[in-house]
């Protein structure tokens, strides 16, 4: 049996934009700052015949529909088009790691019929449980899809649900996941081996390099502009992510990059969204 390890090729492949978001609501402290065009986007690795999707982007239609009226996402191009760029059915794609679930995130996991889902499972009973709050805690589902949560569901009755507790080395063969509390209580970021080594993705719990860096590249770790766990887990989640990556920026995959991943190759680019080599 062969002991080499397992690289991926790994791309960033953008769905959707917001328009006019203030960058406040993403990185605290920036208030004087104004408004900008927030990219979505999610991952695929593949390594052979094997896809995998870190995330899935969401679908804008039924509720997916009003959840990106709701958060002023006008731009959108399904990203079952932007895999079928790259040579991906909804079949090929054999694992979805979930960094965590708001909508943006999970939207789309019912069109992989096949797929196997990856979670915390402090991240699904978390939101079950928010969930059954009386309607003046609504604040902590704002960003939840119902409608998600119910895919999942069905995921879990075909056993295609895997709840993973804390990190895990290898959840794949080269793709490894880490506990990331702060943004939710149970985000994950997710660390991919290539061929050019570790990369990262952040999820939310890191929204742009300066929550690392620091206003005026200090290096005080700068909190998030929203999420409902504790800046205290927030910043002790960068702290991790910061140690993982070595402080080495490049290596460091944020989904919501506001300057659209412009150290990166871009290899397509479909009616404006782009396709970015990130290995």
């Amino acid at each position: 049996m062969s002991n080499a390890k397992a690289l991926w090729d790994v791309h960033i492949i953008e769905y959707a934009r917001s328009k006019d978001q203030p960058l406040a609501s993403l990185v605290f402290g920036t208030f004087a700052e104004g408004v900008i065009d927030v990219p979505f986007s999610f991952v695929l690795a593949k390594n052979g015949d094997r896809a995998v999707l870190v995330d899935s982007g969401f679908m804008r239609e039924g509720s997916g529909e009003q959840m990106s009226i709701k958060f002023g996402v006008p731009y959108w191009i399904s990203p079952l088009r932007m895999l079928e760029e790259m040579g991906v059915t909804p079949d090929d794609v054999t694992d979805i790691v979930l960094s965590h679930a708001h909508f943006d995130h999970m939207g789309s996991i019912g069109k992989f019929p096949k797929a196997r889902l990856h979670i915390q499972k402090r991240e699904i009973l978390s939101w079950i449980e928010a969930m059954a709050l009386p309607p003046q805690f609504g604040f902590l589902t704002d960003i939840i899809n119902p409608d998600d949560l119910r895919s999942a569901f069905d995921a879990s009755v075909e056993h295609r649900l895997n709840l993973v507790d804390g990190d895990v080395d290898n959840l794949i063969p080269g793709i490894h996941v880490r506990l990331g509390e702060g943004h939710t209580l149970g985000q994950q970021f997710i660390v991919i081996d290539t061929e050019k080594g570790k990369r990262l993705v952040s999820g939310d719990c890191v929204y742009s390099r300066r929550n690392l860096c620091g206003h005026n590249h200090n290096g005080v770790y700068v909190p998030l502009g929203n999420g409902i766990g504790s800046v205290w887990d927030q910043l002790k989640t960068m702290d991790r992510i910061n140690k993982e990556i070595e402080g080495d920026l490049s290596r460091l995959i944020v989904l919501h990059d506001g300057e659209r991943w412009k150290h990166l190759p871009i290899v397509k680019e479909i009616e404006g969204f782009r396709i970015l080599k990130a290995s």
